[in-house]
């Protein structure tokens, strides 16, 4: 286990030029490698590509190719992806993965929260080469997450109160992502989760584990059973004392993707 260093939790203010310098893409991305080497780039829950796009400059920056593309319902409209199953979501990397497969001698995965139970689902499965989990809820711990499968009938979609899990103010106030929560979504990401859990002790791929110390929406306790569970030999736990949920675009973000980038080429 190590720690990144704790970036500052307060920045000086951006300049209305600066600010509009920092242009927010949530497209999907394809960013260029050097080598024989390809990762695809997972983000999270009513997310979309940006989320993991800084994993993904960096990771190309060390000569791997990043892929990362937008998951089923994702990019497009809450009733859209209230219309998709996690099976859905999980097709579509595991399609993405057997592309790379194809044309790399060496190929890893890395997630945020439901994009890394996916990487974990993938890895239970398939030669993954590496993987890094990124906050990854291996179960909802809210009190009442056992009566989703059915509030969802009576509230489908539920208003995000306190915005994104993110503590940097201005990174917060440029994310993109939906306004609401569909409650069938998280119904399957329920399912997801018990797909996965069970079978952690299959994966025997180097793995990194991280978390951001202020995660609200998922426990700690998740990010240490991963680690505990896994079979893998090689196993590096990352905390990030300074973020949220979403780390990759919050303080401690440029220290996730130097440590993964990082992680991914020694495993090439």
């Amino acid at each position: 286990m190590w720690f990144a260093p704790q970036s500052k939790p307060v920045e000086p203010a951006l300049t209305e030029s600066e600010a509009s310098r920092r242009l927010v893409n949530p497209s999907p991305f394809d960013l260029p490698g050097r080598g024989r080497a390809a990762a695809l780039c997972l983000h999270g829950l009513t997310g979309t590509p940006y989320e993991v796009r800084p994993l993904g400059e960096a990771i190309s920056a060390a000569g791997i190719r990043a892929v990362g593309p937008a998951l089923p319902g994702h990019n497009e409209t809450p009733e859209r992806l209230a219309a998709t199953s996690y099976t859905d979501w999980l097709d579509a990397a595991r399609k993405e993965f057997h592309h790379l497969r194809e044309d790399f001698e060496s190929v890893f995965i890395v997630g945020l929260s439901m994009g890394g139970l996916i990487a974990l689902a993938i890895a239970e499965e398939e030669p993954v080469d590496a993987l890094a989990t990124i906050w990854t809820p291996l179960v909802l711990h809210h009190a009442f997450a056992w009566l989703i499968p059915v509030v969802k009938y009576l509230m489908p979609m539920s208003p995000k109160s306190r915005g994104s899990d993110i503590r940097d103010p201005e990174a917060r106030a440029r994310h993109v992502g939906y306004g609401v929560m569909p409650l069938h979504s998280v119904h399957e990401l329920q399912r997801l989760q018990r797909r996965v859990r069970p079978q952690l002790a299959r994966i025997t791929a180097p793995i990194m584990v991280a978390h951001g110390v202020h995660d609200r929406t998922a426990s700690p306790r998740d990010a240490i059973e991963i680690r505990d569970s896994v079979s893998s030999e090689v196993r590096e736990y990352l905390l990030l004392a300074a973020s949220g949920h979403i780390v990759p675009v919050d303080f401690d973000g440029p220290a996730l993707a130097q440590a993964i980038a990082e992680f991914l080429a020694r495993h090439t």
